[in-house]
């Protein structure tokens, strides 16, 4: 099953409107978006993702574990890259409800199934790299280069993601005039999932989305990802002005 993570997704949508309600104290109206992701779910994909924001609001922890139990069954029922970095992060979340229910062998259960899925991703790729750079096949891309977020940051990271529509977008945000390229890279050493969006708004590393202090060497160029409209482009310009987070790097 090869699934990928999509910001237009209907249930993903809904979430993250939740998320957004969430941010703006409206609590309530977040949770008829969490319900509503739900019930539209077609998936176990979708039901996974939705089940997780559902068991995030719940006030009891009986009704927290129910739905986080939920959220894993319907993950490991997906047997899929794109879902597996979630895993540690519901096995935990799993451990700590069993722990405030005083379940001591059902939390260590759990605590040890969350750390047996942490550590170095397994990922087989294939991953990209989007820059507007002009570049060519035997190119090393290396770290040291400034943010395309906050240019007066300089990264000690070089950035990719098994996604090519996510680098497509990387690609869109970049500064430069150049044309928007996705290259198809292949990592020389160690990498590890980027920490500015694993586990912050979805479980685990849905984007398929890493970092590297060692190069990147680009083997050749992929053509076939979904190019975004105007008016994405300016919603997606817009959000990133927005964004007062940190860049952790």
């Amino acid at each position: 099953m090869n699934i990928k993570f999509g910001p237009n997704n209907v249930v993903i949508k809904l979430c993250m409107t939740g998320m957004n309600l969430e941010d703006s104290g409206n609590n309530e109206e977040a949770a008829m978006m969490f319900h509503k992701a739900w019930h539209e779910a077609t998936d176990d994909y979708e039901k996974f993702i939705a089940a997780y924001h559902l068991a995030r609001q719940q006030k009891s922890i009986t009704d927290k574990l129910k739905w986080m139990e939920t959220s894993l069954r319907c993950a490991l029922n997906i047997n899929d890259d794109n879902v597996k970095s979630a895993y540690s992060t519901l096995y935990l979340n799993i451990a700590k409800c069993y722990e405030e229910l005083c379940d001591s062998d059902n939390a260590k259960i759990n605590y040890e199934l969350s750390n047996l899925y942490k550590g170095a991703p397994y990922d087989g790729g294939p991953f990209y790299h989007g820059t507007k750079t002009d570049l060519k096949a035997g190119d090393l891309l290396t770290a040291g280069g400034n943010s395309n977020y906050k240019p007066e940051l300089k990264m000690n990271h070089i950035y990719f993601t098994a996604n090519a529509n996510g680098a497509g977008l990387a690609a869109t945000l970049a500064k430069g005039e150049g044309r928007e390229r996705v290259y198809i890279i292949k990592p020389t050493g160690e990498f590890e999932n980027d920490p500015n969006v694993t586990d912050k708004k979805f479980p685990g590393n849905l984007t398929r989305s890493y970092r590297s202090q060692e190069p990147l060497k680009i083997i050749g160029e992929e053509t076939g990802w979904a190019k975004l409209t105007t008016k994405e482009r300016h919603e997606w310009r817009e959000n990133l002005a927005k964004n007062k987070g940190e860049i952790i790097n």
